[in-house]
């Protein structure tokens, strides 16, 4: 019989910087469940996946059913089926058993319960009310989900592309400016380190922030980072236009948050969970139902933080052309 602590949970399964739903909201909960499923049953990841899609699908009907009370238990039961969907990662990391396939499962689960979700929540209002506003929001969500879904992941391999690049200059390899197309693969493979445990040349800004969430930006700058390497901060020009960034992010880490606070998961959580609960403010106020505000509200605050993602990538591109030609020089 296993006896794996909360300590052992949090030190082996939390990620160092996570979105502030899950950290506030969704790790305090699904940690002490995952002691308990961990040491008294043999549950696998992917049962918790299996589960946390049951728990989708009872929300999607509750949603589908329109009334107050109906969308109030919907709400319960999409952070309930989130609280599993954290589940299964942490079992996996804290038991080692894991899969690829298992991966491809949660991801694949996660995209289905929230469209199936969002879909039956809209249209359950659009029957109910008879309001059309309710299937015009319908494809606004659906393109701003996808959308945060493709900018992410291009941005991250922009951003790889960078520093293998920026890794290869300091180590005297000719380089040029251009990013390699992010959906190349081969860049990461020929511009690491040649051998194993070489010390890397240089050391990138953001990776020490994200690998030591209690140290600032400004220890780094002064020597908290591996003797002899070089620090480069490709995001030096935006910190430089908003110098109350780099606190507040400091300050957010410090907690596990990252700065990005308005990311998919919060965006589902007040899509899914937020919205359907204000159903409740109209049966205790004259104020109509807050529902559309708040899709309304989600809808414009993640398109921000996109915009925001976008304009800060730009400015590190710019940063990027001035260091690689530092490096060649």
């Amino acid at each position: 019989m296993t006896s794996f602590t909360l300590a052992d949970v949090r030190e082996r399964t939390y990620k160092k910087r996570d979105a502030w739903w899950t950290v506030f909201l969704v790790d305090p909960l699904a940690a002490r469940l995952v002691v308990w499923t961990a040491n008294r049953t043999d549950i696998t990841p992917n049962q918790i996946t299996f589960g946390a899609g049951v728990l989708g699908l009872g929300s999607a009907v509750c949603f589908a059913l329109g009334d107050w009370p109906w969308l109030l238990a919907g709400a319960v039961l999409f952070h309930l089926s989130f609280v599993l969907d954290c589940m299964d990662g942490k079992i996996a990391r804290l038991k080692n058993n894991g899969s690829v396939f298992g991966a491809w499962v949660d991801f694949v689960f996660d995209r289905i319960r929230f469209f199936g979700c969002m879909l039956a929540l809209l249209i359950g209002q659009w029957v109910a009310t008879g309001d059309a506003v309710y299937l015009l929001l319908a494809p606004v969500v659906t393109f701003l989900d996808l959308l945060r879904y493709l900018n992410g992941s291009q941005v991250a391999k922009t951003r790889q592309g960078m520093r293998e690049k920026l890794r290869a200059a300091a180590r005297g390899d000719a380089v040029d400016a251009g990013v390699d197309d992010p959906e190349s693969t081969e860049t990461a493979e020929q511009d690491a380190p040649r051998a194993a445990g070489e010390a890397a040349p240089v050391v990138f800004m953001e990776e020490v922030l994200r690998d030591n969430p209690g140290v600032a930006a400004e220890q780094v700058r002064t020597g908290a980072h591996p003797a002899g390497a070089r620090v480069i901060d490709v995001h030096q020009g935006f910190s430089a236009k908003f110098g109350w960034y780099e606190r507040v992010r400091d300050r957010l880490l410090r907690s596990r948050v990252r700065p990005h606070l308005f990311s998919g998961i919060e965006f589902e959580m007040f899509v899914c969970v937020v919205a359907p609960l204000t159903a409740v403010v109209s049966l205790f106020t004259p104020w109509p139902s807050l529902v559309v505000p708040v899709l309304v509200l989600s809808c414009a605050a993640l398109l921000l933080f996109e915009v925001v993602i976008v304009y800060k990538l730009w400015l590190a591109t710019r940063d990027f052309s001035r260091e690689l030609d530092r490096l060649r020089g």
